[in-house]
């Protein structure tokens, strides 16, 4: 496992029960360690397993059982099991004290943190099993199938709460006040349409056009006694002069 802090990643989870988690400690093919900080600013250090691990039910029991092992342990109540198996009880009286754990489909454990002593860590041994299951190992070693996941296992989102379900009688008093203001809301813009239409008299039609014809000129005639123009004596026309009275009698012989 690398033992250098660093800052939390893609898919980390931002906290884990009352514990807000604020960067990585160590990372290992059964789990995750991280340091984090608990309500009363006190710095823990949070053991989870990895989503390969979590998913292994065989895994899964041996973290659980390593970190109520070193609580019984601590609180001075031990099994039968734990004293008939001395690897285990030798995990568990060197175990770091426990805080808080969940066993469920994300299991993690929280252990007061100590920069010069193992912290949660501790209870991510039992997990990887090596050899034989009995005594000491008689056989190779084998790989489980997740080893080579790194991803943290993280908890299940809360459900949501339900929606909220109004009773019958805000049902129907909301569906009145929703009737009252539609009626008003009717009645207003009839009253508003209505009167434009009442108030405005229709457009009226434009006076027919009168055609009054004018009569044609008529030419001023000249009073009697006042002489008129002549026209100009010509060589053959209408306007030449006739005999004077009088000149009928004078004449050149023939």
């Amino acid at each position: 496992m690398a033992g250098v802090a660093s800052p939390l990643q893609y898919g980390d989870p931002p906290h884990l029960g009352p514990f807000v988690l604020q960067a990585r400690l160590r990372v290992g093919p059964a789990g995750l360690v991280y340091l984090g900080q608990g309500s009363d600013g006190r710095a823990v250090s949070v053991a989870v397993l990895t989503r390969g691990a979590a998913l292994d039910p065989a895994a899964r029991d041996r973290f659980v059982t390593g970190i109520r092992e070193a609580t019984a342990s601590r609180s001075g109540v031990r099994g039968w099991m734990a004293r008939a198996t001395r690897g285990r009880t030798a995990v568990a009286e060197a175990a770091p004290q426990v805080l808080a754990m969940d066993g469920g489909s994300a299991p993690w454990v929280a252990t007061p943190y100590e920069p010069d002593r193992a912290g949660a860590e501790r209870f991510l041994e039992p997990v990887l099993v090596r050899g034989t299951l009995i005594g000491e190992q008689h056989g190779p070693d084998f790989a489980p199938h997740w080893i080579s996941d790194r991803s943290p296992a993280l908890p299940a989102p809360p459900k949501g709460a339900p929606p909220p379900v109004e009773t019958r009688r805000s049902v129907i008093i909301a569906g009145v006040v929703l009737t009252v203001l539609l009626v008003m809301l009717a009645v207003m813009a009839w009253l508003l349409l209505g009167r434009d239409e009442e108030v405005q008299p229709p457009p009226k039609p434009p006076p027919p056009t009168m055609f009054v014809p004018t009569p044609p000129p008529v030419p001023a005639s000249p009073e009697p006694g006042q002489p008129t123009t002549s026209p100009s004596p010509a060589r053959s026309g209408t306007g030449t002069p006739g005999p004077r009275p009088g000149d009928e009698d004078e004449g050149s012989p023939i």
